[in-house]
């Protein structure tokens, strides 16, 4: 998974987080001897030299993928699926031994359209609901007018958009 990642470009974005430095050398190991059979080598190892390893307690990971907020996160470890109900940023969450990011992007519908760079922080990858027209529908009490309409007109008065505070104000006057 790693490797598959890092094929992608040079500036492809490459992070481990385990949970002891005996892993964390065996999978450098196992990369190693898989990196030099593939086809896009030089891109891969390109990327890799900018790759980090990070050697974690399972208590912080959340707070570390968080602050990532990867585009592809593959959860390889007891309890995974315990952990995506922790998680509030990934593009797409892969758990389990039989799931690889590469089905990801060619089979089980996420695609290759996630958020990169940190942007699944604020973002979404392009779904089904993308492709839907949402429209909001509000309604308020006069009561519930009453409370949000006084910051309502101070916003309005601030950006100087006195008609805004007036559809308020001429309201809660009636």
């Amino acid at each position: 998974d790693l490797l598959a990642q890092a094929e992608h470009d040079v500036m492809a974005q490459v992070v481990a987080v385990v949970d002891t430095p005996e892993l964390a050398e065996r999978i450098s190991v196992e990369v190693e001897t898989q990196l030099a059979g593939l086809s896009r080598h030089n891109i891969a190892k390109a990327a890799l030299s900018n790759a980090r390893m990070i050697v974690a307690d399972r208590e912080e990971w959340i707070s570390i993928i968080d602050d990532y907020a990867p585009e592809h996160l593959i959860l390889q470890t007891q309890g995974a699926q315990e952990l995506t109900d922790e998680l509030s940023n990934a593009g797409s969450i892969f758990i389990g031994p039989w799931t690889p990011e590469s089905v990801g992007d060619y089979a089980s519908g996420t695609n290759h359209t996630l958020p990169t760079g940190g942007a699944a922080a604020a973002y979404s990858g392009v779904n089904l609901e993308s492709y839907y027209k949402l429209v909001t529908v509000q309604e308020l009490s006069r009561e519930g007018l009453e409370r949000l309409g006084p910051v309502v007109e101070l916003m309005a008065e601030m950006e100087g958009l006195d008609a805004h505070g007036k559809a308020v104000s001429v309201r809660l006057r009636s």
